[in-house]
């Protein structure tokens, strides 16, 4: 008999050691069978140790996603609006499952998370490394009754609402680094990706995909060269201890409904503001690569649209966040 692989996770504790024949017992199957998904789990980037004469435990405890637990931490009014809510063990990309559902006709609002990716991605197609419960993999679906031009600036009130959403759930230190990535003491935290589909001039809609680190550090399955930034994690922003994957989710969700309402109202000028409150750049000196080769300035906000403006001398110029990439000077 095979094993559903979050039972086996469910078995296991942090702080106790249960060996391979009591595993098999309480699920009914070989020890065979505990070992071979054991291998598979760990694999994935579980925290799983393997003792001889032991038996198995968690290096730390892993909060298995559950979708109820989810909308509860969202108020009534805003549970009522949500679209489906799927909880997956393993996916490519949460992302590419909204965008393919989208199409499909999902509802507004509808919300994809995930154990663990096999193919997450950031912008410019960089890979997201996607441990098993080391991370927030989420992707929302929201629709657009307007064309794609009204959309500028989206990924910024994203990146908003997700230092709101991590600030409820008690995480000091954090910032915004344009266009997309949430920063604490100079090392990337989480980030955001917007991808559009739908008409041009109407109707559209956006697929709104946030990973956020939790438990970085503690993964030895992370492939480390493939990850061009330095990093950091909740654990340790949290003295060890990240909030509820569960409870982030659902304020993330929370904080993500009342922007989107507003973005929708009010278009991305009505977030510069708050933007700027969090904004990590402002003031500081910037390389700037752009199609004509790099350029150094000091970065001055955004514009009314989310551009990013450098003061090259006297000239201060916007620019887009599809022509460039900015790097600390």
């Amino acid at each position: 008999m095979s094993i559903q692989p979050a039972a086996l996770l469910a078995e296991l504790s942090a702080t106790r050691a249960v060996s391979g024949s009591e595993l098999a017992q309480r699920l009914g199957v070989t020890r065979a069978a505990v070992w071979k998904q054991v291998e598979a789990l760990r694999a994935l980037g579980a925290p799983i140790q393997a003792a001889a004469g032991r038996g198995y435990r968690l290096t730390w405890p892993i909060e298995i996603l559950d979708a109820s637990s989810i909308r509860a931490q969202v108020d009534a009014p805003a549970r009522q609006r949500l679209g489906d809510l799927e909880v997956c063990w393993q996916t490519p990309s949460t992302s590419d499952a909204l965008l393919r559902r989208a199409g499909d006709g999902a509802p507004d609002l509808s919300v994809c998370v995930a154990e663990t990716q096999s193919a997450g991605r950031g912008r410019r197609s960089r890979a997201w490394q996607s441990p098993l419960g080391g991370n927030v993999y989420f992707s929302l679906l929201k629709r657009f009754t307007h064309g794609m031009g009204a959309l500028s600036g989206l990924s910024l009130v994203a990146g908003v609402a997700l230092v709101e959403a991590l600030t409820d759930c008690g995480v000091a230190g954090i910032g915004l680094k344009w266009p997309n990535d949430v920063l604490a003491d100079g090392r990337k935290l989480a980030g955001v990706l917007v991808e559009l589909g739908g008409e041009f001039l109407g109707p559209c809609h956006a697929v709104i995909g946030i990973g956020i680190n939790l438990r970085m550090a503690d993964h030895a399955s992370i492939d480390q060269p493939r990850i061009d930034q330095p990093w950091i994690d909740l654990a340790q922003l949290c003295a060890g201890t990240p909030p509820s994957r569960n409870r982030l989710i659902g304020c993330l969700l929370a904080r993500l409904i009342a922007a989107l309402d507003r973005f929708a109202r009010d278009g991305f000028a009505g977030f510069r503001a708050d933007y700027a409150r969090h904004d990590l750049l402002a003031g500081q000196t910037v390389r700037v690569q752009t199609p004509s080769g790099p350029r150094e300035g000091i970065a001055d906000g955004v514009d009314e649209r989310g551009a990013l403006r450098v003061r090259h001398d006297a000239a201060v110029v916007a620019y887009d966040s599809a022509e460039v990439t900015v790097r600390s000077a």
